[in-house]
Parts: structure tokens; C-alpha cells; sequence
């Protein structure tokens, strides 16, 4: 924890981050507003959607963020503040609770719809870039964050109801558990270059760490709340990790000395 740094404050509750391709992060907050943050740490107001704002990804091309919002459903959010709702639905599914999004290389953006706590009616789905959608996995607990392997060919999802990592083969949709007992209510994850996977945990005030091998750390605890304050997303960037903080009011970081694995819109 002595490595960790608030590098904003001022936020409204944020829960998602997303670098873009120049190294500005954005950022949400909880009454839909999106907020690009300078590399010294300097916040904007780009949009205030209503709602509120959860998990956010670039296209690949890097020209719209793609915003979760259990109010409007899924939507596209221009760089200058322009927006529009991408998807509601997905055939006769009315999604219930949009919650993150990831995009691989050709441009399919995966996300999950949460469903309601404890209910067991959660869907991990996939929209091609056409706006077609089909159904990967479910019903699932909640589910929540994201990450794509390297080689695009597992997702890895948290089930926040369940403390539990789940990797889901894309090619057959076969899901297996990942990693058991991550911290409560594992919300957000980041993988780095060397294929570990990162898992905030947003009751627990802690980031937890597992290996390609399954090796399961505790990386972070914050027993105060303060730096680590009910973390729910993470990115890595430069050498730094950085966590939104949604009982906070800041984004913090800490040097780490690694890489991510580069996302969609960072290759």
C-alpha cells in the first residue's frame, strides 16, 4: 500500500477507467457523467448521460467509448461528448443491468448484463460490429468485470455474488472456475503482459493477484479504505496500476514496474 498515490480526486464516485490510445485516462461517475483526465491528473466533464456511468472500453480504432449504464442500457460516447444508445436488448433478452465491456482485435465487444443480486440471472453476451448479438454464457451470478486473454480465445469474468473468477472458452462457451475466494465482491480485472490477472475487490479494499498457474495473492489491502476505498476497475499503464475508487472520490495508482496486456485500442 505505500506504493499507491492519488493521482485525481474530485470524481463522482467513479467505477471505470480507460486509457486511450495518447495516455488520457477516462473515467465515469455515478450520475452518468464521463470525464477524460490529463496524465498530470487535470479532469474535464465530457458528457453527463444520466444514470450511471460502469464499465467503459474504446472501439479499436480508438474513437468511442462504450459505456455502460444500467439506465439507458449500452451506449456510444463520442470524445467530445456526443451520444447515443448503442443497445437496450439483445434479441428478446431487455438487458437488466449492463455492467462491462471489452472489445478484441476485429472489433466484437463482449459484455456482461449482471442481472440482479443473488438472483442467478446474469449473461455474459456478445455484439458483432454490425450490432448483431448472441448469447455466450448464462444464467450466471452477478456478473461483472472483464479481461481478454492475449490471444483473445478465453475471457475471464468475475461473478461478484460468488467471489469467484470464471475463464469461458469463446470457441465452445464452456466456462470453468478460475480462481475461488477473491477478496468480497471481486468487481474489476486487469491482466499484464505476463498473463497474471488482477482482480479489485470492492468490499474488501484489497487487489488480489493470480498467476497463469492459479497462484492466488494478496497484492493490496488498503485496512483503512482510504487509497484502496471500495476499488472496482483497474488499468495498467506506464508502469503503474491504477484503481477507481466508487466509495472514493480519486483515482489512485501505484508503480508497479509492469506492463499490461495491450488492449484493443493500445495496439
Amino acid at each position: 500500500m505505500e506504493r499507491f498515490e492519488i493521482f485525481a480526486t474530485g470524481l463522482d464516485h467513479p467505477e471505470c477507467l480507460a486509457f486511450d490510445r495518447a495516455g488520457t485516462l477516462w473515467a465515469g461517475g455515478e450520475a452518468g457523467q464521463i470525464y477524460s483526465i490529463t496524465p498530470m491528473g487535470a479532469i474535464q466533464t465530457i458528457a453527463e448521460v444520466g444514470g450511471f456511468s460502469a464499465g467503459i472500453a474504446w472501439t479499436p480504432d480508438d474513437a468511442e467509448l462504450f459505456v455502460c449504464n444500467p439506465h439507458h442500457g449500452i451506449l456510444r460516447v463520442s470524445r467530445f461528448g456526443q451520444w447515443s444508445v448503442f443497445a437496450k436488448a439483445l434479441g428478446g433478452h431487455q438487458l437488466i443491468s449492463p455492467n462491462y465491456g471489452v472489445f478484441d482485435r476485429q472489433g466484437n465487444y463482449y459484455v456482461t448484463d449482471s442481472g440482479n443480486w443473488k438472483k442467478r440471472n446474469g449473461w455474459l453476451m456478445k455484439y458483432t460490429p454490425d450490432g448483431r448479438g448472441e448469447m455466450i454464457a448464462g444464467p450466471l451470478g452477478y456478473a461483472n468485470g472483464l479481461a481478454l486473454s492475449a490471444d483473445e480465445q478465453y475471457l475471464f469474468m468475475v461473478e461478484s455474488d460468488t467471489d469467484s473468477i470464471h475463464q469461458i472458452d469463446l470457441a465452445t462457451g464452456i466456462s470453468r472456475v478460475y480462481a475461488q475466494n477473491v477478496g468480497r465482491f471481486p468487481d474489476g480485472l486487469a491482466l499484464d503482459a505476463d498473463g497474471h490477472l488482477f482482480a479489485s475487490c470492492y468490499a474488501s479494499d484489497d487487489i488480489h493477484r493470480i498467476s497463469p498457474t492459479g497462484e492466488k495473492t494478496l497484492f493490496a489491502h488498503d485496512r483503512w479504505g482510504i487509497l484502496l476505498g471500495g476499488p472496482t476497475n483497474l488499468a495498467f499503464r506506464d508502469g503503474y496500476l491504477y484503481a477507481s475508487n466508487l466509495s472514493r472520490t480519486t483515482i489512485t495508482r501505484a508503480h508497479v514496474g509492469r506492463a499490461g496486456k495491450p488492449l484493443a485500442n493500445e495496439l
